[in-house]
């Protein structure tokens, strides 16, 4: 203290033993500690699993493996023979696999990068500093001899004592320093090296994800796959097409189902696709064709939110029935004064549509020529059942519709329904036989007629199963089709 009070207040010489260079790098020291202490923190927060611990205990407290172990005990609940049991099952396994690329990841991380940087922050660099203060202390003992030794000292054996401590003090600050200033410049020299933790980082993540994007690549086609295999989808707001394809159907279910029942409890009902049905009850019966099983029994008694259900399955197709291709064509050919080249116009447009659209605007035309028999009862006439239905069959892209394009577009509708057998001729349910290339003599002066089926009442499960092979309106029972001409 009295060494370090002396030069405080100048009687002692404080003498410098770093160089300018130095006395730079010791500067840096204490940034790259700073800096090294504080990204080990925050790397060292990174990591999910416990550090240090061994594998298996380490890969148990992972997030990813406790998701992974709860998705596949929620697989063995559900079962495999559900489609979300199946999903678990593939999630849980790829989440597993997860787990051990994350552990593997994790542990690379701690020995090439997390110890590496501890090691530079709490024990390089506070050995170089713990040496420049030894150091500034050697410096002390050196500078103190020095005055403790002036020059009018008297030879003697005390002189000599003197010169001697004063020597000593010199050699070991000599030394100090020579070591300080060694592993100061070995600092410097090996910050590529130092650098070289932070280039392990990206590369050790970028493998990381590499096999983990790997993984999931795997895995989603077989979820795929699965969901495709899945019969029982949605068919509300989906693509006919789509439908039609996965289901192995020709008539899209909703459309079928629905004709079905009204065959059955509707024909007669009066306002039917006109009153609105019971909001509730419109709701439950879509679920229900969505999932495939319909209690008949039910809503044989409300064939008001069946007609509801058809008419929302049509609108809610994310292209109208007549496709959104023709509508310039269906519109042009309704605009024709001349009956038979409106009905010619008509049917040129009609023999364009795609198969699958064609087979169900057929079937449905069908359905309602048949209910045009029954029109003193139900007072659905062809044109009350235009204007109700064709915005639902066919519609522009324009939001805001003009009473002028409803009216044209009841022109459309309204002589189809009309004169169905005359555009829909033959009794094989067939796109060569609906699509005939030759032209009509004349329009046709009679309508459809087909007798009148029975449904099996009580629950029945209709999930599609089979495809119309006939012309008419089929009805199934217990995934069977009863068919009319």
């Amino acid at each position: 203290m009295r060494q370090l009070a002396n030069q405080t207040v100048g009687r002692a010489e404080k003498t410098e033993p770093l160089s300018d260079d130095l006395l730079q790098v010791e500067k840096r020291l204490d940034l790259v500690k700073q800096v090294t202490h504080s990204t080990h923190k925050k790397l060292t927060a990174c990591l999910q699993g416990q550090q240090g611990a061994e594998g298996e205990k380490r890969s148990k407290k992972l997030p990813l493996t406790m998701l992974a172990q709860c998705l596949v005990e929620g697989a063995a609940v559900l079962g495999d023979d559900s489609l979300l049991g199946k999903m678990l099952t593939l999630c849980g396994e790829t989440e597993e696999s997860l787990a051990q690329e994350l552990l593997q990841f994790e542990v690379q991380i701690e020995r090439d990068v997390v110890e590496p940087l501890f090691v530079l922050a709490e024990v390089d660099i506070p050995n170089i500093q713990k040496q420049r203060k030894h150091l500034a202390k050697l410096v002390l003992d050196m500078d103190s001899s020095r005055t403790s030794h002036p020059s009018t000292l008297q030879p003697g054996a005390k002189a000599e004592s003197l010169r001697e401590e004063m020597e000593e003090a010199a050699n070991r600050m000599e030394i100090c320093r020579d070591q300080l200033s060694a592993d100061m410049f070995s600092f410097v020299a090996k910050e590529m090296d130092y650098s070289n933790y932070f280039q392990t980082l990206i590369e050790i993540q970028a493998e990381y994800h590499r096999k983990s994007l790997e993984i999931l690549n795997s895995v989603l086609p077989q979820i795929k796959a699965q969901q495709e295999a899945w019969v029982e989808k949605p068919s509300f707001g989906k693509s006919l097409e789509d439908h039609l394809n996965i289901s192995g159907r020709e008539i899209a279910f909703p459309i079928e189902a629905c004709v079905t029942m009204l065959l059955e409890c509707g024909m007669q009902e009066e306002g039917l696709f006109r009153v609105a049905p019971s909001n509730s009850k419109l709701k439950k019966l879509k679920a229900s064709l969505d999932c495939g099983v319909l209690d008949v029994l039910e809503y044989s008694a409300d064939p008001h939110a069946i007609a509801g259900a058809l008419k929302s399955y049509l609108r809610e197709l994310p292209e109208p029935l007549m496709t959104t291709e023709l509508y310039d064509e269906w519109i042009q050919a309704s605009n024709l004064q001349d009956l038979e080249k409106r009905l010619q116009g008509l049917l040129c447009a009609c023999e364009k549509l795609p198969t699958d659209n064609l087979n169900n605007f057929r079937y449905l035309i069908k359905f309602l020529s048949k209910l045009t028999e029954y029109q003193d009862a139900n007072k659905m006439t062809p044109g009350n059942m235009a204007i109700v239905l064709g915005p639902n069959l066919l519609w522009t892209n324009i939001t805001e519709m003009m009473t002028t394009v409803s009216l044209q577009i009841v022109g459309i509708i309204e002589p189809i329904i009309q004169h169905a057998d005359w555009f829909f001729p033959g009794g094989k349910y067939k796109c060569a036989d609906c699509c005939p290339s030759r032209a009509r003599d004349g329009p046709p002066l009679r309508t459809a007629t087909a007798p009148q089926t029975s449904l099996q009442a009580g629950c029945v499960d209709v999930s599609p199963g089979c495809c119309l092979e006939r012309e008419g309106v089929c009805q199934i029972v217990n995934s069977h089709i009863t068919e009319y001409d």
